[in-house]
């Protein structure tokens, strides 16, 4: 039977320089292992902020890299949060539309989800309590797939040509909302960009890309005490 004993002609020296290599084999491979376990738990812990609009969140007209919740997900990056963004924007969604898309959105995990619905909902003068009714079956969407995602309501605001109650009903929805529902809030999205001509495209509805900063400026400090 063999044993681990010195070979004639074999050295001690030699004999310890293999119990050295194998020792650290060991420590290599042990490290790598740990290295792996740390790896998998710091994916583990990642957790995801969903942006969910229309053609506003989307990026209408600049560069996907450029839209504001890319601009978020910077931000979360330079700060070395854990979260990963999801741009779930699509462009000319209304409110009815976001309701009929949100149970696909919700088949990934999500922890934080930004609602950013109505605007279309508002230019093309739909009923506020049409918009409200949708909005409201959204956030208990959310509540029965992903009851541990919390949610920010991004509001909006219309056009003073709609009239002043229409412009009033609309205005006053979406902290009557957050507020029954006890959710975050976003007063107004486009503050400081909408009526902007230098912050806006040619349209004066999508924001360039100087726009979509600011607009991740309003963003980003009521998103923090979720994150």
């Amino acid at each position: 039977m063999a044993c681990n004993t010195l070979k004639p002609g074999k050295s001690a020296k030699e004999f310890v320089q293999r119990v050295l290599h194998r020792v650290g084999w060991w420590c290599s491979l042990a490290g790598l292992l740990a290295g792996l376990r740390a790896e998998a738990a710091g994916a583990a812990e990642m957790k995801t902020l969903v942006f969910f609009g229309d053609s506003l969140t989307a990026g209408a007209g600049v560069d996907p890299t450029e839209a504001y919740p890319a601009v978020i997900g910077r931000k979360l990056a330079a700060a070395s949060l854990p979260w990963r963004v999801v741009n779930a924007g699509l462009s000319g969604e209304t409110t009815a539309g976001g309701l009929r898309r949100l149970a696909w959105v919700l088949r990934q995990p999500v922890d934080l989800i930004v609602l950013e619905l109505g605007g279309n909902d508002g230019l093309r003068g739909l009923d506020p309590s049409l918009t409200r009714a949708n909005l409201q079956a959204m956030i208990d969407r959310i509540h029965a797939l992903r009851p541990q995602a919390r949610i920010i309501l991004a509001g909006m605001q219309v056009p003073p040509n709609l009239g002043p109650d229409y412009t009033r009903a609309f205005a006053r929805l979406y902290p009557e909302l957050a507020e029954k529902n006890h959710t975050g809030l976003i007063p107004f999205l486009l503050a400081g960009v909408g009526g902007m001509p230098e912050l806006n495209q040619a349209d004066g509805i999508h924001p360039t890309p100087a726009g979509h900063h600011q607009v991740a400026e309003t963003v980003w400090p009521i998103l923090l005490p979720y994150l």
